[in-house]
């Protein structure tokens, strides 16, 4: 008979998570015990499986367990999860994902908005400032003021009685920019040569031609002469030309409707999304548009009354513009004056929500800061700030390299954190490569040896001290220190950046060195990637390469988006005598069922979409006659399913050689991509491996300027000597490379280092160093040089 206590032990012994044969992409039928309520870091090479264990099977199968409590009604809202091909997992509690996905760039989204400190600013607000305007709705930017009046039938007794009723509300929207903070502005001088008639073609915009359509409605309206030079039209003329409302007009006996030129390139072309427009038409945008901002608002987004109700002095734009620190001060002096019940708990709730922002290293953001603007890092320590105050215990919190946009100096306030969510009662799962963080972890899961097809095995289980002694890959890196180059470059010129003040930049002067290797570094939040990505001068040659998402399709892959398709198309076409469309899963070779597109996908309605392998092709995406060509024996469907290194090795021999292919798969090769399937969706791809791939499709290129937002994310620290090296052929091929960087050992590794801060936010956004990075070392002024000594070898 079982006993109470007998019970209890028995219950208390689940203190492990129990994966059985997880064979998830790359996993190879791997099996391991987690324990619970500890901090596990997973380590190794990217692409040896790591994600594929903590993300693909562990959290998936949590939340798919998850979701399938919901209604089918909510599940429909809600992402299709697959179970991950494991055998067995046990021992799982609710998983918490919090991931370096860059928030959504929504214009209408600020720092405010995407946590709960803005609601909690316009409830104080509306509780408090004087005069009073109304409720929370009063001050929020996204909320326009409205005014409605009619009639309203109410039925009394036996008798119908029609009523005049109103309805307003007062939102805090600026009407003149709509809750932007900015109005767009047209040079006209970008737009036609006014010195030439419609009969001319006087249009410098994209689909305007002489002699097309859009050309002969202007020309053919009547409302202006055509064979006329622009500048010599009336002011009434003008005023039809740029501005008429839409008007009906015949046109070679046909009805049309006239619009004047500004509203009609307005609605199609600057209405839609910038990085979904054509390339010419993007340049033509950026090169005729100016955003201004709101003259009505002053970029505050709102509206006058909101503006006008203060507390203490101080408006809501006001408590929105200021530091997080220094709004936290603000909150606490409210809190000693306010004690009653309605808005004590308000303030509590605020002030608790401000520290969470300064101590998670984000006290220099403001809460009006755009979230689009955020980096990988920050959204990611933004999104953490909901659980550290949450009550919720015995949770999986899993984590994608957190450490990701942090200076070394900032590194310790993060581990912090995880020991503080882990202190809790919960199990905290971290994929990591920073070697201080892999140092604070309790236990440790290595998997490698290599990426790929050579990964997803366990190389180590342990602690931190076994695994500096253990003969793995990250064992015998995770002590190994940087050296100092004998020899910098010297510059060929200077890039000049003059009066810089964006964000927090405080009138910065400073010149980017040419032909060197630079490396821009400083606490996160000091002003790196103001300084590069809005302060460059507009007419250099600048080449971005972030770790932003790829446009494209669910049909999109590595092999679509670098070109390497084309040339291994015309290749398969002139070996078997065919057409290279028949190789495409997007035109003539597609399957029939599928489409080319490998899955059917089945919607049903309010529930949730099913996708399923497509029984014609069996996932392949091509007709069974296109698979029967090959090409060194291997069917098109073959190569797009080997790794950059197998169809490299394909590709190079003589019986299928393609030097267009091959040399795009060095490039893929030599950025540490060699691992990644060729064919794989571009969804499936991390922010480091993402901006690799970009970094692969400039390689060929000539001379400019690359600017790399962090290259190190996602690198294992076997892979970092790699880079350098790759980063050192840049240059010597004649190119200038400009790093942002926190990563010690590619500062070792500069031609010139230019240090900023010497804080973040106010009290960041000067240079307080430009130099190289032995004199950096010398100076021992800033916390990079400090960190940069510590971690030297000399």
């Amino acid at each position: 008979m079982t006993t109470a206590a007998d019970a209890r032990r028995s219950a208390d012994a689940h203190d492990v998570i129990r994966v059985r044969g997880a064979r998830e992409n790359n996993l190879r039928d791997l099996s391991l015990d987690l324990p619970k309520r500890r901090l596990t870091v997973f380590t190794g090479v990217s692409g040896s499986g790591k994600s594929s264990l903590v993300f693909g099977t562990i959290a998936a199968e949590s939340q798919r367990m998850i979701n399938e409590t919901y209604s089918s009604f909510i599940q429909g809202f809600m992402p299709s999860l697959a179970r991950p091909d494991v055998d067995e997992l046990q021992g799982l509690t609710t998983a918490i994902i919090v991931d370096q996905e860059r928030m959504g760039a929504n214009v209408r989204s600020t720092v405010g908005t995407v946590t709960d400190a803005g609601a909690y600013l316009r409830t104080l607000f509306s509780k408090l400032a004087a005069p009073h305007v109304g409720g929370p709705g009063a001050f929020s930017f996204n909320v326009p003021s409205v005014t409605a009046s009619g009639a309203m039938t109410v039925q009394k007794g036996a008798k119908t009685i029609a009523e005049k009723t109103t309805f307003s509300r007062v939102g805090g929207m600026c009407p003149r920019c709509e809750g932007m903070g900015e109005v767009s502005d047209l040079d006209l001088t970008e737009l036609y040569d006014e010195d030439k008639s419609l009969d001319e073609g006087p249009f410098t915009i994209p689909n305007y031609a002489a002699g097309g359509w859009f050309v002969k409605v202007f020309a053919s309206s009547g409302f202006f002469p055509s064979d006329k030079p622009i500048r010599s039209f009336t002011k009434r003329q003008l005023h039809d030309f740029l501005y008429k409302e839409p008007t009906k007009v015949k046109i070679d006996g046909a009805n049309m409707t006239y619009e004047g030129l500004i509203p009609k390139i307005q609605k199609s072309m600057l209405s839609k999304d910038r990085d979904s427009m054509q390339p010419h038409v993007r340049a033509f945008v950026d090169r005729a548009v100016k955003f201004i901002v709101c003259p009505q608002c002053e970029g505050t987004r709102l509206a006058e009354h909101a503006r006008s109700a203060r507390i203490d002095g101080v408006s809501i734009a006001d408590a929105s513009s200021l530091q997080i620190t220094d709004l936290a001060d603000w909150v606490e002096s409210l809190r000693a004056l306010h004690t009653g019940p309605t808005v004590a708990p308000l303030l509590s709730n605020l002030s608790a929500l401000l520290d969470s922002f300064v101590k998670i290293g984000l006290g220099y953001l403001c809460l009006d800061r755009p979230s689009g603007t955020l980096s990988g890092g920050e959204s990611q320590r933004t999104k953490m700030i909901r659980h550290l105050g949450s009550a919720l215990t015995d949770v999986t919190y899993v984590f994608d390299e957190p450490t990701i946009g942090l200076h070394p100096h900032d590194i310790a306030t993060m581990n912090q954190l995880l020991l503080a969510l882990r202190d809790k009662g919960n199990t905290v799962l971290v994929v990591e490569h920073k070697p201080e963080s892999i140092a604070i972890a309790d236990h440790i899961v290595d998997l490698g040896p290599r990426a790929g097809v050579h990964g997803g095995e366990l190389q180590y289980e342990g602690d931190v001290e076994g695994l500096r002694t253990s003969d793995t890959l990250t064992g015998r890196h995770l002590d190994r220190r940087a050296r100092l180059k004998d020899q910098v470059r010297e510059s060929t010129g200077a890039l000049e950046i003059r009066g810089a003040d964006q964000h927090n930049l405080r009138d910065v002067d400073v010149d980017l060195p040419l032909g060197v290797l630079t490396v821009i570094t400083g606490v996160a939040g000091s002003g790196k990637s103001s300084l590069v990505h809005e302060s460059l001068p507009r007419d250099a040659e600048v080449t971005m390469v972030d770790q932003g998402a790829i446009r494209g399709s669910r049909r999109s892959n590595p092999a679509t988006c670098t070109g390497l398709l084309e040339p291994i198309r015309k290749a398969f076409a002139k070996a078997n005598g065919v057409k290279p469309a028949l190789f495409s899963s997007n035109s003539e070779g597609a399957c029939p069922v599928c489409r080319g597109a490998g899955m059917i996908f089945t919607e049903l309605g309010f529930m949730e979409t099913v996708s399923t392998p497509c029984e014609e092709c069996e996932g392949r995406r091509f007709q069974a006659a296109v698979l029967e060509y090959t090409l060194g024996g291997a069917s098109i469907a073959d190569v797009l399913e080997m790794s950059v290194e197998e169809a490299l090795e394909l590709l190079t021999s003589p019986e299928a050689k393609v030097p267009a292919a091959a040399k795009l798969l060095r490039h893929l090769d030599e950025v540490g991509l060699g691992y990644l399937t060729i064919g794989q969706p571009l969804t499936t791809l991390s922010g480091g491996e993402r901006q690799r791939l970009k970094l692969a499709t400039h390689m060929g290129e000539k001379g400019g300027i690359l600017v790399l937002d962090e290259p190190t994310t996602g690198l294992h620290l076997a892979d970092i000597g790699t880079l350098l090296a790759l980063l050192d052929r840049l240059v010597d091929s004649g190119k200038t490379v400009i790093v942002v960087e926190h990563h010690q050992a590619v500062m070792a590794h500069a031609d010139w280092i230019i240090d900023l801060g010497p804080g973040a936010g106010v009290d960041g956004g000067r240079v307080v160093f430009e130099g190289t990075p032995a004199q950096l070392i010398a100076d021992a002024s800033t916390l990079t040089a400090t960190h940069l000594a510590q971690y030297v070898d000399r």
